[in-house]
């Protein structure tokens, strides 16, 4: 299985290029991005060595259908999605902040609980939680957008105290945010799903709020099945999930999480393919349409040559 691990495309009127840890970023006459979704995976803000096929555009098609259906609630960065792992919006000027919202107690929430924590994110939570229990309302933990290593957890009060983000606008992100996941979940329990949590990130363009990046894929997103679910509570059983969440276990069982001195374990052929596997099962769960693997043979010059396509329409 072929696999997009780096671009290093050169486009008429480029005037930048950002490789971030899973997207290579193109920007074309200060006017446009080209975000091009490579199979990199990363976990613990660490790139893992080895790409996961059809990762990418497992990731950029479940955007863009999450896109599309969140319009009518804020207007996003897209104008168009050229190739299955490409997408080509405005430019906008991003908020220094991931706006992170949970419905339930699990992954890093859960982590911080569990060590004794009571306040995530300057949010109070009740004693007598188990992993993975349904919150009495969903909350709002932001956490600062690093460019370089980890990100880190934030109160909506330091935000505002710093100046990070105005008052105004914070209270408008927050808003979008709730019901950005109302949306997200009603589209996942329609499918069968549990939209546990998820994150958003938003810019500006001509003075409006936009969504920008990704939403509701497996990067950005912990999915449990709706049908089990209240079972293995019960029974205190881990729940069946489509996330990175699986990932992340694997690499704590093999002694990394992303810690100094510490070394990434090998990924093996296998592992590669199941995690790959893992991906197309929650986009074909997620959307209800059967994955169509884009033609591998030769994935770059099809991505180029889509993009220069797009490109010459758009300008």
């Amino acid at each position: 299985m072929s696999a997009i691990k780096e671009t290093h495309f050169q486009f008429p009127g480029q005037s930048n290029f950002y490789k971030g840890k899973v997207r290579d970023v193109y920007t074309i006459a200060d006017k446009l991005l080209v975000m091009v979704v490579s199979d990199r995976i990363s976990a613990f803000d660490v790139v893992l060595p080895e790409p996961i096929p059809y990762k990418g555009q497992v990731l950029n098609q479940i955007a863009a259908k999450f896109l599309n259906a969140t319009q009518d609630i804020v207007p996003n960065w897209v104008l168009d999605v050229p190739d299955p792992t490409v997408t080509i919006g405005k430019i906008c000027e991003p908020f220094k902040v991931e706006m992170v919202i949970r419905g339930y107690l699990a992954g890093h929430a859960w982590r911080e609980y569990s060590a004794g924590k009571r306040d995530v994110c300057g949010v109070k939570l009740p004693d007598g939680l188990k992993e993975n229990d349904k919150l009495p309302e969903p909350i709002i933990t932001p956490t600062t957008k690093a460019s370089v290593g980890h990100d880190e957890d934030i109160s909506r009060e330091d935000i505002l105290k710093k100046g990070i983000v105005s008052e105004e606008d914070y209270t408008q992100l927050e808003k979008y945010t709730q019901l950005l996941f109302q949306r997200g979940t009603e589209l996942a329990d329609e499918r069968g799903l549990i939209l546990v949590d998820t994150k958003y990130e938003f810019g500006k363009a001509d003075g409006r709020i936009h969504l920008i990046d990704e939403i509701h894929t497996p990067d950005s997103s912990r999915y449990f099945y709706k049908n089990g679910y209240e079972e293995l509570q019960s029974k205190g059983e881990p729940q069946k999930q489509l996330s990175k969440e699986f990932v992340r276990k694997w690499l704590i069982e093999n002694g990394f999480q992303g810690k100094e001195g510490q070394q990434i374990p090998e990924m093996n052929i296998e592992l590669v393919e199941s995690i790959s596997n893992r991906y197309i099962e929650l986009y074909e769960h997620i959307t209800g349409e059967l994955f169509i693997k884009a033609d591998t043979a030769e994935n770059y010059k099809r991505v180029e040559k889509n993009i220069n396509d797009s490109l010459s329409r758009l300008n």
